[in-house]
């Protein structure tokens, strides 16, 4: 249903066998519910030269988890931070242009107050990268 954020109500209507005044009434709901947060492109990222993606796991440490969190959240090459289960507090997904800017952010990210440690994973291959959520 979500492969295609482009395609008409009129296109979908007809996929689903109804008219598309019900689809369009639908999506509103699922916008006002907070169901659909948003409408973007998917990118690629090496197509703009950040051919490089880095798992990086985090101890966080004194309680300020979130608002470490927060400030990493904001560095530009950040996709995802993402708070977890088990021996790491947190993990970031962040793209990158090379070894130079990797290593420039990793120092940056080792120099923020509550940082304990980190663990760096470098993405070698991506057997899949889906970001739609099938319902």
């Amino acid at each position: 249903m979500n492969r295609n954020a482009r395609k008409s109500f009129r296109e979908i209507a007809k996929e689903v066998g109804t008219s598309a005044p019900v689809v369009i009434h639908a999506v509103k709901k699922m916008e006002s519910l907070g169901a659909i947060k948003g409408y973007i492109p998917v990118i690629d990222a090496g197509h703009f030269g950040f051919d490089l993606t880095a798992i990086i796991a985090l101890c966080i440490s004194q309680g300020k988890l979130l608002e470490t969190q927060k400030k990493i959240a904001l560095i530009p090459q950040v996709a995802g931070v993402y708070d977890v289960t088990g021996e790491w507090d947190s993990l970031v997904i962040a793209y990158f242009k090379g070894r130079e800017d990797l290593n420039d952010f990793l120092k940056k990210l080792n120099a923020m107050r509550f940082i304990g440690r980190t663990v760096t994973h470098i993405v070698l291959n991506i057997v899949k990268d889906e970001r739609r959520v099938f319902v």
